[in-house]
């Protein structure tokens, strides 16, 4: 009979709390309904932090070609198990400003925690009571790509989703032309890594944001608010809300033209 380490245990545990959140029934429903507006078939999307595949499989189902990144070897085995299509690419990366190499950090307890951002790391947890108990007991070097590089080599995404931990500024430092859609992680305590999200894409066009707030999958607001006001929006605390996802849409966007 197999023994099983107490650092396996958590590992094994962590796994399978988030795969009950993240592939519970129903869920992909909600996910679809979100997407929809963003996802143009036949056009890539790209997921950066795919963790267990669950946004992977909503773009997919909306007919994107999805180039998805995951660069932690055990998450990468579970999405391969949860999405066997050949309209989804895998690939073993993280994202940054430049390509190259970089070490990642993961809790073994929540293994869908990992992160590039070694400041962002050493001062969530007490920043953030959600994260206070996190440990990063694993390291792993990475090899790491460019928004631009996948652009490159696959095309021009309809939408990006980017949840990397406190490196999502430094993902989008890799992009230089302004994507139709995309949406960043924040996280209570770190609302300057989402401020320099915004400043990025400011410099690269004109946006209009919303918010999902934690794993909801419904916006928060009506209309779409300007770069100012999210601005302030964040200077304020955002809401106090522990995490969630911003989105931005460029003012083009058919979807703006038909909710504004």
């Amino acid at each position: 009979m197999q023994r099983w380490c107490p650092q396996q245990l958590r590992h094994a545990g962590g796994l399978a709390r988030s795969l009950f959140i993240y592939w519970r029934p129903g869920r992909q429903r909600g996910l679809k309904r979100l997407y929809q507006p963003f996802i143009v078939s036949n056009k890539p999307a790209f997921d950066i932090g795919a963790h267990l595949g669950d946004r992977s499989a909503a773009f997919n189902a909306l007919g994107a070609r999805v180039v998805a990144l995951e660069p932690q070897p055990a998450l990468a085995k579970w999405f391969k198990r949860m999405i066997k299509t050949s309209n989804v690419t895998l690939l073993p990366l993280a994202a940054g400003p430049t390509a190259g190499f970089a070490e990642i950090a993961i809790s073994q307890s929540n293994p869908t925690l990992s992160t590039l951002a070694t400041d962002w790391r050493e001062q969530i947890g007490q920043r953030n009571a959600g994260f206070s108990q996190v440990r990063w007991e694993q390291r792993l070097r990475v090899p790491v790509t460019t928004l631009d590089q996948l652009i490159s080599d696959y095309g021009e995404p309809s939408f990006i989703k980017i949840d990397v931990e406190g490196f999502e500024a430094e993902v989008l430092a890799g992009l230089s032309c302004p994507v139709a859609a995309l949406s960043v992680e924040f996280v209570a305590g770190a609302l300057e890594v989402t401020h320099a999200c915004v400043n990025r894409l400011s410099r690269l066009g004109d946006y209009r944001y919303n918010v999902v707030a934690g794993e909801q999958r419904h916006f928060r607001w009506a209309e779409w608010q300007t770069p100012q006001a999210i601005i302030q929006w964040l200077g304020d605390g955002a809401e106090a809300l522990p995490s969630g996802d911003l989105y931005a849409c460029r003012d083009d966007h058919p979807h703006l033209l038909t909710t504004q």
